[in-house]
Formats: structure tokens, C-alpha cells, sequence
């Protein structure tokens, strides 16, 4: 059985995490195992460690045509690789920390004529043949190979024996994988970043308030949420034809369109046919898993621009101009795409069950019990950090923000949470949110509208004290 593993080095020198989880996936099965990357030469060493592991060797993709890529120029040059390597499967992880994306992977599965299942959480079975996952998203789901992975963060790469053996690099460059050089690199990159600068959404007036006034506070904050009406920027000229994949994401589409055109969601075969067909300005998605799969499937096969994950969209009657965070969050960059119709998804919200939810920070692991009965005390729910969602504390399913999911609950209640830029993305749209921490300089302050400085447990007693 020969496998692929798409992996990419991040900013920190390391193996973007998603595709460390796919590689040890690769690892757990066995067979032929080959690594593909696409980057500089000095990438070279930090393949050639990560070889130790069990890979047969690695492949670098490395030229200076290469630079620039946006995603969907990079599937088209990993496909190329792909297509000379003939791998049984090619395990991606779900997205990177650089882009946050989650695009290559389904434009990869278009390019290199794979089939492709997304989020996996668990294999539960594979052959040379065939090939049975358990899904974030879609429950279990079975195809044929050859067959493209996007991996979820489901494990721990293992570290290698004090044994092992380096295996070899090799370097691909465009002319070694007969690429067309108007499809790689920027000069076949449809998306092109105008500007970036430090990402201060979200940010709001902190009203330090004390624990016996919490009830009160939420009490209030509920009230205002069941009154209040939501209120979208739109732009002053209009894009003339837009698409609305499903009714999630029409506001967005109503800030640059005065009629969008709500299309349903169908399979990507049928979706191409019918944006090639109907020529619109724009075609806007959703953000949940099915529709951020099905989009960049799209764009791969009509070679557009897609923009994932925007969090506003703004036009000047001729072009879109998409809004998003990068960097895991830490800047927002303001792109547009040269291609018609222009793309994108956009930061739509889960449907929450409750009106409040209580998300719990590594700061308060030890208080897991008490903090849910104290949600449900409050009608509410609760969710989670990354990293308490890393360390085994809660499951992947509550977790919050870039790498999670997206809330927008009338009361959000951070306990113990420092306030880190990715876990902000995903709360950012609650109504009220209250924060509680004894760190008086915890940043998260800075993304509440009341604080509490105070221990979780003295929070707790003050509470149930009153309810007495």
C-alpha cells in the first residue's frame, strides 16, 4: 500500500499539527510511505527528521516558480507530484495554521482525480482497495481508493527510536514535474492579499463587576439579546448577480447585493455546471463542513479564487473584496480574487441549543464538575479551549475557535481563559460575554463586556450562596 503525506512546515520551524496527526495515521497503518512538501530548500532538513519517524523518504517541491502560491495553485502542484508518485491514498491534515484555510486538500482530491473524505476523526478500516472513516461531519463514510484524507487533530505523533535512520529527500522542481507555468506560484494564484494589519476585532469595554452580581448580569444580558436585532454594513454600491449557497450565509451576500439569489447545495459536479452556466458576480458559502468542502471541489474545477472563512465582505459595485483572519487569527488580510465570479466562504455560526454557554479554560481544569452544573444552573451548556481539548480534559466536539467552531450564543462565560487569539475567533460574535479570571492582565479581559477577577471557585460559591 503506498501512501502520501502532504505536510507543511509552519512558522515555528515545526510540522504543521493537523498534518502531524495525519502523518502518525500514515505511520499507524504501515506500508510504503512517501512525504510530500512544497516549500524552500532549507526545508530540506526538517524533512529529512521527520523520515526518522518511518517514511520511506520525502519529496520537496521547491522552485522559485513556486512562490507565492495561494491554495489553489498549490493542489495544482502537488497534484503534479502526486500523479508521477500513484499513491493507493493521500493523507492531508484538515488545514494549516499559516492560511486556516481547510481548501488544499479538496482542490488536491479534484486535481490528482481522488475521492476524497473530510474531517476524520477515526480509520476505521482500510485495504489497498477501500477504505471506511469516522467523520466530524458526515458519520462513517466508505470509498475506494484512490482516496484523499483531511485529518482532524486526532493523536499525537510519535517521536522517533533512538535507532532510526534518516531516510532520503529528494527535490522536484517545476521543470522535473512539467508544470505550466501560469499555474503556480503567484502568477496562477486566483486570490491575491491588498493588504493585512493586526486583527483587533472582537475587542470590546470591559465593566469589572463582583461575583454576587453575576445573576443579575446575565439575567440582563438575556433580555437585551431577545430585544435586540441584528444589524449588517453593507456597502454603498452593489455587486449586480450573487449566489447564496443556502440561507446561513445571506446576510453577508446582502451587504454587497440587493438581490441575491439563494441557491441550494448540491454535490460539486452539479454546483460547476451551474455557476459556469448562470455566469454571477460572486457565489458566497457557508462555513460549515459540507459547504467548505463542495466550494474549493468548486473552485478546483472551474479554477477560480476562493476565499475561505471571511468574517465581511465589501465591494465597490465591481469587485469583491474578502476579509479574513490569518495567522492563527492574529492579523486580518483584505483579498480579492482576479477571477469571475469571485468566491467565498464566510464565518457563519453553529446553531446553539442554549442561550448561554459557559466555555472552560485550562485555567479552570481542575473545576470540570463544578463548572457544568454551574451551566446548567444557568439553562446553559459549556465548551472548551484548544487546550484543554489537547490535554484529554474535554472532547474535540466542544471546542472553540479557529481550529473549533464558531458560536454566537446570547451569554458566553469564559472560565479560566487567557484570551489567545484563536479561541477569541470563535466566540467573538456572543452577545455579552463575560469573562472570569484571577489574572487581572489576562487578555481575554479585553474581549468582555464584564470581568470578574476572581478565582472560578469563589465565583461558584457566590453564586450558589444566593440561589439559597
Amino acid at each position: 500500500m503506498k501512501i502520501v503525506v502532504c505536510i507543511r512546515q509552519g512558522l515555528d520551524g515545526e510540522i504543521n499539527p493537523f498534518d502531524a496527526c495525519a502523518y502518525e495515521e500514515a505511520l499507524k497503518i504501515g506500508g510504503e510511505i512517501t512525504l510530500l512538501s512544497m516549500g524552500p530548500l532549507t526545508a530540506r532538513d526538517f524533512l529529512l527528521r521527520l523520515t526518522r519517524l518511518g517514511a520511506k523518504k520525502a519529496i520537496l517541491l521547491s522552485d522559485k516558480a513556486f512562490a507565492g502560491a495561494d491554495t489553489l495553485a498549490t493542489a495544482y502542484t502537488l497534484a503534479l507530484a502526486i500523479k508521477k508518485i500513484k499513491p493507493d491514498y493521500i493523507f492531508c491534515g484538515r488545514q494549516t495554521l499559516v492560511g486556516d484555510t481547510a481548501q488544499t486538500g479538496p482542490m488536491l482530491s479534484v486535481y490528482a482525480k481522488a475521492n476524497i473524505i473530510t474531517n476524520v476523526m477515526d480509520i476505521v478500516a482500510i485495504s489497498e482497495n477501500e477504505i471506511t472513516c469516522k467523520t466530524r461531519d458526515f458519520g462513517e463514510i466508505t470509498t475506494k481508493s484512490p482516496t484523499l484524507l483531511t485529518v482532524e487533530r486526532i493523536n499525537n505523533l510519535r517521536l522517533p527510536s533512538i535507532r532510526s535512520k534518516m531516510g532520503e529527500v529528494e527535490v522536484w522542481t517545476a521543470n522535473d514535474l512539467k508544470a505550466d507555468l501560469n499555474r503556480i506560484g503567484l502568477t496562477g494564484s486566483p486570490t491575491r492579499v491588498l493588504e493585512t494589519k493586526e486583527n483587533s476585532s472582537g475587542r470590546r469595554r470591559c465593566k469589572y463587576i463582583t461575583a454576587d452580581e453575576l445573576p443579575a448580569v446575565i439575567s440582563e444580558a438575556l433580555k437585551r439579546n431577545a430585544e435586540k436585532t441584528e444589524q449588517t454594513i453593507t456597502s454603498d454600491k452593489k455587486l449586480s448577480k450573487v449566489f447564496c449557497v443556502g440561507e446561513a450565509p445571506i446576510e453577508y451576500a446582502k451587504a454587497v447585493c440587493d438581490n441575491p439569489t439563494v441557491i441550494p447545495l448540491d454535490n460539486s459536479d452539479k454546483m460547476a455546471e451551474y455557476i459556469k452556466t448562470e455566469k454571477p458576480d460572486a457565489v458566497i458559502w457557508g462555513s460549515d463542513g459540507l459547504s467548505k468542502q463542495t466550494s474549493a471541489q468548486v473552485a478546483a474545477m472551474l479554477n477560480l479564487g476562493l476565499c475561505a472563512d471571511c468574517t465581511s465582505l465589501q465591494t465597490d459595485g465591481e469587485i469583491l473584496y474578502m476579509v479574513r483572519p490569518a495567522l492563527a487569527g492574529s492579523v486580518v488580510a483584505k483579498i480579492k480574487s482576479v477571477t469571475i465570479p469571485a468566491m467565498a466562504t464566510v464565518r457563519t455560526t453553529q446553531k446553539d441549543t442554549a442561550d448561554v454557554l459557559v466555555g472552560i479554560g485550562f485555567g479552570a481544569r481542575e473545576k470540570i464538575e463544578k463548572i457544568k452544573a454551574f451551566a446548567e444552573k444557568m439553562g446553559g451548556d459549556i465548551t472548551a479551549t484548544r487546550k484543554m481539548v489537547d490535554n484529554d480534559y474535554l472532547p474535540y466536539n466542544l471546542q472553540v475557535g479557529l481550529t473549533g467552531k464558531t458560536i454566537a450564543p446570547a451569554v458566553y462565560i469564559a472560565v479560566g481563559i487567557s484570551g489567545a487569539v484563536h479561541h477569541i475567533v470563535g466566540m467573538q460574535r456572543a452577545g455579552t460575554v463575560i469573562a472570569v479570571n484571577p489574572d487581572k492582565d489576562a487578555p481575554i479581559f479585553d474581549y468582555a463586556d464584564y470581568g470578574i477577577v476572581a478565582s472560578i471557585e469563589d465565583v461558584l460559591n457566590h453564586v450558589y450562596r444566593l440561589s439559597r
